[in-house]
């Protein structure tokens, strides 16, 4: 899973106008979801959101975490994950189908107690940045080990 995540003074999605979620300041996550992705990943990105420390302590730093008094706006973004190496139409194929991704979308919303956008659907999204501070945030996909044998078949079938 990859979240582009914006500390914003506020934000707000619209769909057809009107408005579903907004916020005042606190951060604006798009949230991309890949085809591998687990329950697993979702719960261990919501939790890395959770402790992004990307707020300004009492000296100005950049030290504390999102906290009570924040909000947090979450808009799927499958985009996210467009590859646009070779040529110059990205390609989305590493984004998950949309049966896969609302519900680890949701899963994460629901872990971050975010307002949200309408999954699917295209959206305004509006918002005013706070610094700008943008940072990219990935869980990675945990995979489980091959045997030495299954990578030695595999070796051997690449090769032919």
């Amino acid at each position: 899973m990859r979240a582009l995540v914006q500390r914003v003074k506020r934000a707000a999605v619209r769909v057809d106008g009107a408005v579903v979620g907004e916020i005042g300041a606190g951060m604006l996550v798009l949230l991309g979801v890949r085809h591998d992705d687990t329950p697993a990943a979702a719960d261990k990105l919501a939790a890395k959101l959770l402790a992004l420390r990307i707020f300004p302590d009492a000296d100005g730093r950049m030290n504390e975490p999102l906290g009570a008094d924040r909000g947090v706006l979450c808009v799927s973004q499958f985009t996210l994950y467009g590859d646009a190496r070779k040529g110059n139409r990205p390609s989305y194929v590493a984004a998950a189908p949309p049966a896969l991704a609302e519900p680890l979308y949701e899963r994460v919303c629901d872990a971050l107690g975010a307002q949200r956008g309408v999954f699917g659907a295209h959206m305004e999204v509006e918002l005013v940045n706070d610094g700008p501070v943008t940072v990219m945030v990935e869980a990675e996909v945990e995979v489980a080990p091959r045997s030495k044998q299954a990578k030695r078949r595999r070796a051997r079938a690449d090769n032919q």
